[in-house]
């Protein structure tokens, strides 16, 4: 798992409030933090917390992708963590009627490499990577492939079920990724529909030594 590993910087992309980002500050007291977060409601409160520790954490109020870009994103007013850049579907909106109510945003892309090249030190090799990103994650690892060809793990959240339209398949974030040299080492948490079959899930993929 992810707890032996000695991480140094861990990326949060899709950070939305800071969730994960606050979760793996606990787990890993002394790694850098960089977190990246479209929505401005969001990043407000990324922003804030980042702000108490910013010796520690930096925020970006950016979308990643695979170019630079000013892009409309589907802003999910009353689960801000569900909003992309994709449109629901009909079978997304009828899961999760709340995302129903939308706003139209009009947000800044950039790629996860040329904000790392940005970066006034080089970051630490020992990386952890988590990605999620509602169905765009084939383009955030499409602009990030030098930054993930030097992360240790990467954790990415998957939907198995057509959740947004044109949205990637866990087929091609494996070949993507295992071309990177990160293999897929199983799932920490998946959420099962009634009969039995796997919704989405938070898959770990691991550099093998």
């Amino acid at each position: 798992g992810v707890s032996q590993l000695a991480i140094a910087t861990v990326i949060d992309i899709g950070a939305n409030k800071g969730q994960f980002a606050k979760k793996m500050r606990r787990q890993f007291p002394h790694a850098q933090i960089l977190a990246f977060e479209p929505i401005p409601t969001a990043y407000q409160v990324l922003k804030q917390w980042g702000d108490r520790h910013a010796n520690q954490v930096k925020v970006f109020n950016l979308a990643l992708g695979e170019k630079e870009d000013i892009l409309e994103i589907n802003s999910h007013l009353l689960f801000s963590a569900s909003s992309s850049l994709l449109k629901t579907t009909e079978l997304c909106e009828n899961l999760y009627p709340m995302v129903k109510e939308q706003e139209k945003i009009k947000i800044k892309q950039s790629t996860l490499d040329h904000e790392i090249s940005q970066l006034a030190s080089p970051l630490a090799s020992d990386l952890l990577i988590k990605i999620d990103v509602q169905g765009y994650e084939d383009r955030v690892i499409r602009g990030g492939k030098q930054t993930l060809s030097q992360a240790k793990a990467c954790i990415l959240e998957v939907s198995l079920d057509g959740l947004y339209q044109g949205q990637c398949q866990f087929r091609d974030i494996f070949y993507l990724l295992d071309d990177l040299g990160l293999h897929y080492a199983g799932n920490f948490d998946q959420m099962v529909a009634k009969d039995g079959h796997v919704r989405y899930l938070n898959a770990l993929f691991l550099r093998s030594n």
